[in-house]
C-alpha cells in the first residue's frame, strides 16, 4: 500500500497533474528505465564456480526467478501506462466526473440492471486491449513483472478519504461464469481492502444482475484503474456460452470505465473476434499477439545475457551451434530456453561431482536434456516447429509449463538416476557409492533377457528407484527380482499346474534364484548376493 505524495509525478501534463488518481502514482519512466525495472537478473559471482556441487546446484536454481525484458515486454508496459492514466481521466475526483459515476452506480443498482439509463451522463475515457499468445510464451508473467511497477493500492485523505485499486488480476472462471467473476472479485477486494462485500453482495440468493451492478459499483467506489483477466480462453469451455462474460466486461468498459485487459492463448482468438472486438472501444489500444520469437538480433542478444550465468567449474563458450540447439529445442519461447538451460547446469554440475568430468554444456548434452525433460510439452513443440496454429490451439489442457519444470527441478535436484552420489565418513577416509548408466543399463538388458517388455522394464526400475531413494543402486536388481517373484507366485496358488514349469527354469534363471532362496528363509536380495548376481554393498567390502 502507497501513501499519496504531495508532489506530483506527472507535471508534464495538466490533465495528469490536476488528478489525484494519476498524479499519486510512479513517475512515467523512459524506455532504458523501464527495462531495467523489468529485469530481474540473479546475483552471479565468478567465484562461486567453485563452490562444491550441492551449493552450485542451488546458485543454479536462481535462473528460476531469471526474466530479461525486449521489446514485446516494453511495449506491453508503455500500453499499460497509457490504459491506466486514460481510464482515470474520465473519473477525476476533483471535478464531478468521480461523483456523477457513483451516482450513476447508485441508480443501476436500484434499477439492478448495469444498462438502466442514469439521469448524469459521464465521459468515458477508458479502453482496453488483449495479449493473445501460445501457451507458455510469457504472457501471464510479462504482465505480472508490468503490474508490480505499480502499487496495488493507494489511501487517500483528501478531498476525502478513499482507498485507491491500481489494479486487480483475477483469473477467468473455468465455467465462464459472471456470477464466479463476481464471487471471485469480491473476494479479492476483501484481501486487499479489509471490506466485508463477499457477505454483503456474494450471496448465493442474490441473482447474477444484482451481482454484476455491485461488482461495477464497488470498482468505482475503490477507484479501480485496470481489470486483468488472465486465462480467457476458458470461455471456450463454458456451457452457457462466452457472450455472458464477455457483455459484462464490454460495459464495465463502455459504461462503468473501468479499463480491462485480457490475457489468453490462441484458442481465445476467435471468441474474441466475434464477441469482444466489435464492442466500442474494446480495442481500443490494439491487440498484442505474441508469438515464438524469431531467429536475429533480439534473440542473440537474450542467449547472450543467459549464457553469462554460468555455474559450472568449466565455462562453455558460446557458439553457433548451441545458439541452433537452444533455438530448435525451445522454438523461440525465451520460458522454456531459460529452464533447458537450468536443467542442463543441473545435470552437468551432478554428472561432473559423481565422475569427475569436465562439466561442459554441449550441444549433445542440451539435446538429451530437452528429449528427456520436455516430453510433456515437446506435442506444443513439434506443432511450433511446423507452424501449425491449429495445432497448437489443441495444447490448452496441456500441463502447465512452469508445474512441469518444477517437477523436472525437483527430480534433478533429488538425483535418483545415475548422478547419485552417497558419501560416508569412515576414520577420515571417504567411501563412495556410484549408480552408473552402465549398471542401469546391464539391469536392463538383464530384465529384457527374461522376456521383459521395455516399457515394462523402465516401470520397475523407476518403482525400485522411488521406494528405496537412499539405497545402494545395485539392490535395485534384488527389490525388482522381489516384485517379479511376487507376481510369480500369485497364478501358481491358483493354477498349480505352472509349478512345473517354474521348475524346468534354468539354474541361472533370477526367478529360480529367488523363489529357491525364500523356501530356505532367504530374502530375495540374499539368495542373488550369495548367487554372485549382486555385488556386496561397499560397507562390508570395506569392512
Amino acid at each position: 500500500m502507497q501513501s499519496p505524495k504531495n508532489e506530483s509525478s506527472s507535471d508534464t501534463l495538466p490533465e495528469y497533474q490536476d488528478n489525484i488518481f494519476i498524479s499519486h502514482l510512479p513517475p512515467l519512466l523512459s524506455q532504458r528505465e523501464l527495462l531495467n525495472a523489468l529485469a530481474s537478473r540473479p546475483e552471479f559471482h565468478e567465484r562461486e564456480r567453485k563452490f562444491p556441487a550441492q551449493l552450485r546446484k542451488h546458485c543454479i536454481m536462481r535462473l528460476g526467478r531469471y526474466f530479461e525484458p525486449l521489446e514485446r515486454q516494453l511495449q506491453l508496459a508503455e500500453r499499460f501506462g497509457m490504459l491506466l492514466r486514460q481510464g482515470y481521466v474520465g473519473r477525476n475526483p476533483q471535478t464531478n466526473d468521480y461523483i456523477r459515476h457513483l451516482q450513476s452506480g447508485a441508480e443501476r443498482i436500484e434499477a439492478k440492471s448495469l444498462h438502466a439509463p442514469t439521469r448524469h451522463p459521464v465521459v468515458n475515457t477508458a479502453t482496453s486491449f488483449a495479449l493473445i499468445g501460445c501457451s507458455g510464451i510469457g504472457k501471464s508473467k510479462s504482465m505480472e513483472k508490468v503490474l508490480h511497477q505499480y502499487p496495488q493500492c493507494i489511501q487517500h485523505s483528501e478531498p476525502f478519504s478513499l482507498m485507491q485499486i491500481v489494479w486487480l488480476k483475477l483469473d477467468c472462471p473455468h465455467q465462464g461464469s459472471p456470477k464466479q467473476l463476481c464471487i471471485n472479485f469480491f473476494s479479492a477486494v476483501d484481501r486487499l481492502v479489509g471490506t466485508n462485500y463477499f457477505n454483503w453482495y456474494g450471496s448465493r440468493r442474490a441473482s447474477v444482475d444484482e451481482m454484476m451492478v455491485h461488482m461495477a459499483h464497488v470498482a468505482n467506489l475503490h477507484a479501480l484503474g485496470v481489470l486483468v483477466i488472465d486465462e480467457i480462453q476458458h470461455l471456450n469451455k463454458t456451457k452457457i456460452g462466452p457472450d455472458a462474460l464477455l457483455n459484462f466486461l464490454v460495459t464495465l468498459v463502455n459504461t462503468i470505465g473501468v479499463p480491462v485487459i485480457l490475457i489468453g492463448t490462441l484458442s481465445a482468438v476467435p471468441l474474441l473476434q466475434d464477441n469482444f472486438r466489435q464492442a466500442r472501444r474494446a480495442s481500443g489500444l490494439g491487440s498484442l499477439i505474441w508469438d515464438r520469437m524469431p531467429k536475429g538480433k533480439l534473440w542473440d542478444y537474450f542467449i547472450d545475457q543467459l549464457w553469462q550465468h554460468q555455474w559450472t567449474r568449466d565455462v562453455t563458450p558460446i557458439s553457433p551451434e548451441i545458439r541452433e540447439v537452444l533455438y530448435d529445442e525451445s522454438q523461440g519461447i525465451l520460458d522454456i530456453v531459460v529452464k533447458l538451460f537450468m536443467l542442463a547446469q543441473l545435470r552437468v554440475v551432478g554428472i561432473g561431482s559423481v565422475r569427475g568430468t569436465a562439466e561442459f554444456l554441449t550441444p549433445q548434452l542440451l539435446r538429451k536434456v530437452a528429449r528427456e525433460d520436455f516430453r510433456i510439452v515437446r506435442p506444443m513443440l513439434d506443432a511450433l516447429r511446423a507452424n501449425d496454429t491449429k495445432a497448437l490451439r489443441k495444447y490448452d489442457d496441456l500441463q502447465p509449463l512452469q508445474l512441469h519444470i518444477e517437477q523436472m527441478i525437483a527430480s534433478a535436484v533429488e538425483m535418483r538416476d545415475s548422478d547419485i552420489v552417497q558419501r560416508t565418513q569412515t576414520k577420515g577416509e571417504t567411501l563412495v557409492s556410484t549408480s552408473s548408466v552402465d549398471e542401469l543399463a546391464q539391469i536392463r538388458t538383464a530384465l529384457q533377457m527374461l522376456g521383459i517388455a521395455e516399457d515394462m522394464t523402465q516401470i520397475l526400475i523407476e518403482e525400485a528407484c522411488a521406494q528405496n531413494l537412499s539405497a545402494d543402486p545395485l539392490l535395485l536388481m534384488a527389490i525388482i527380482s522381489e516384485r517379479l517373484s511376487a507376481r510369480a507366485t500369485k497364478p501358481i496358488k491358483q493354477k498349480p499346474s505352472k509349478q512345473k514349469k517354474s521348475e524346468l527354469r534354468p539354474d541361472n534363471d533370477l526367478r529360480r534364484i529367488v523363489a529357491l532362496g525364500k523356501q530356505g528363509g532367504q530374502s530375495g536380495y540374499q539368495a542373488l548376493l550369495n548367487a554372485g548376481f549382486v555385488k556386496p554393498p561397499l560397507l562390508d567390502i570395506a569392512a
